[in-house]
């Protein structure tokens, strides 16, 4: 029987699936995201917040930019939906797909590569054109970076595309693998390369971690039972729907690139110091957002993708309830840590080497507003997936459009009086305006998920409000009583952290909320219980 045909999962199957897929993204996340942070530690300890590493930040964001266009966009609302929908076709009709693409990808990549070596100067100028006011010869040295990182787009790119391919057969745990080898590129390299060749040891370490991230997207794929057969098939009906799809999301991208563009040069122009700073405080946020959000995202969207094929909503629905109450659920803990547990947390993991106190006040300060905008950020991700999973790519690109004007607003209003800050603050409401024009939309679209969604919200803000007094009381309680430095530091975070999850996990199974009890018993079964 076609399986469109099938007969949907029984809901707790269906819950307890998406909640081992994502469970299994979260654990491959976790070791990425720890080597992420262990890579920031070693950037931080080598070269602290300099310019130079400002100019270093500006310059990897190139090929990560670059990215996000071509493949990151691509891949959650064209590439899996469509890959997804063959992958039950056949794994003959499924794998010529795949080499159509993937030859595609490498023609436009090669080119890509070669223009923007040559376009290095004036990338570089339009990025970081604010450092002419402060140092002339951080312009130089980016334009430099640049031109050494520029193969990492064809490395990312590619294998961004078999990462899809590998979520599209429901198979995740290499692309989270992946991600944590391409850490390990810069946490290996920079050390042993730093004395001899400073600053750019990082970019090799960016080019050292690509490639092998590439590799092992190769790998899994072979391991898959997929056989790679290169051939130019531009006409490929796969192709035109995954452009088609891709189109809205191409447009918007190119508002964002703008937006990031304005970002930087307004930051570069606010002191050479200004990028590094946001840059380790975004890192801090953006963990919990990949651990948590784009794995349950993940997980959810082959699955909606196959609700929708199959026209069933209230199946659609339920996946989509589900993933928002296991979103919520542990999203806010985080969030609560970040806010109350920010600059102990800076302390402990960057305040060595070359890195400062007055680095960890700016990171402080700029994490406490950036923590607001992830709470909005970690919600939009669902909502964005849930419409590329109706093949619907254009409202989230419009609203993408609306959230850059908004932010293009607010960060030339705030820029001037509050600084670097007010560019972190701008960020922040882009990210407040798109949750909430997507979450109206989606209303809209799909109706109410129904009556526990709503209840679960409501349970996991008591619960984190809870554990919010008890850090605080914590903190308060141990002040002037711990050690100074890394050993107080851990102290505290063990204590206010430890006591305050420990309430708040308390709290939501007292609730009986079904994705506590979920996730109680998977992590009950990881660790031999019952």
């Amino acid at each position: 029987m076609s399986s469109s045909l099938e007969a949907p999962e029984p809901a707790a199957n269906a819950s307890g699936g998406l909640a081992r897929s994502a469970g299994l993204l979260a654990m491959g996340n976790l070791a990425s995201r720890v080597l992420g942070l262990v890579r920031e530690m070693v950037i931080a300890a080598l070269f602290g917040a300099t310019g130079q590493v400002s100019a270093f930040r500006i310059a990897a964001q190139v090929p990560t930019l670059i990215y996000d266009f071509l493949v990151g966009g691509m891949l959650s609302a064209a590439l899996v939906p469509v890959l997804s929908d063959y992958a039950r076709k056949g794994r003959a009709e499924f794998s010529l797909l795949v080499g159509a693409l993937v030859s595609v990808f490498v023609v436009v990549l090669s080119l890509l590569v070669l223009v923007l070596e040559v376009a290095a100067p004036g990338v570089a100028w339009l990025l970081a054109g604010g450092f002419v006011n402060s140092d002339p010869a951080l312009l130089t040295l980016t334009t430099q970076l640049i031109r050494v990182l520029v193969p990492v787009v064809w490395f990312l790119s590619l294998a961004g595309v078999l990462m899809a391919v590998l979520y599209a057969c429901q198979r995740f745990s290499f692309p989270a693998i992946a991600t944590a080898v391409f850490n390990l590129g810069i946490v290996v390299t920079a050390p042993l390369l730093a004395g001899a060749m400073g600053v750019y040891s990082l970019a090799i370490g960016l080019l050292v971690g690509s490639l092998a991230q590439l590799t092992l997207m190769a790998v899994d794929v072979h391991r898959a039972g997929i056989r790679l057969r290169l051939h130019l098939d531009w006409r490929h009906v796969a192709l035109r729907q995954i452009l088609w799809l891709y189109l809205p999301i191409a447009a918007g991208m190119i508002v964002s690139l703008f937006q990031v563009g304005l970002d930087r040069r307004l930051a570069s122009g606010t002191g050479e110091q200004s990028v590094a700073w946001m840059a380790n405080a975004t890192t801090l946020q953006q963990m919990p957002l990949g651990l948590i959000s784009v794995a349950i995202s993940l997980a959810a969207l082959p699955r909606l993708s196959q609700h929708y094929a199959a026209r069933d909503e209230a199946a659609y629905r339920q996946t989509l309830a589900r993933g928002l109450r296991m979103l919520w659920l542990l999203i806010a803990p985080a969030a609560v840590g970040l806010w109350l547990l920010g600059e102990p947390l800076t302390q402990l993991l960057f305040e060595r080497g070359a890195f400062t106190p007055a680095d960890t006040t700016q990171v402080a300060q700029a994490l406490n507003i950036y923590v607001i905008g992830m709470l909005f950020a970690a919600v939009d991700y669902p909502l964005n997936f849930a419409f590329y999973a109706r093949f619907n790519t254009w409202l989230p690109a419009l609203v993408g459009v609306v959230s850059v004007a908004i932010y293009s607003v607010a960060a030339l209003v705030l820029v001037q009086p509050y600084g670097y800050l007010g560019l972190v603050w701008a960020d922040t409401i882009k990210h407040a305006g798109h949750a909430l024009i997507m979450a109206v939309l989606l209303w809209g679209t799909v109706g109410r998920l129904g009556a526990s969604t709503v209840r679960g919200f409501l349970q996991v803000v008591i619960a984190a409000a809870m554990m919010g007094a008890v850090v605080y009381g914590v903190m308060a309680v141990t002040a002037g009583r711990l050690p100074l430095g890394f050993a107080g530091n851990l102290l505290l975070l063990l204590l206010a952290g430890g006591t305050g999850i420990a309430v708040y996990a308390l709290l939501l199974l007292a609730f009986r909320m079904p994705e506590a009890r979920q996730l109680l018993t998977t992590v009950q079964s990881r660790l031999g219980g019952r």
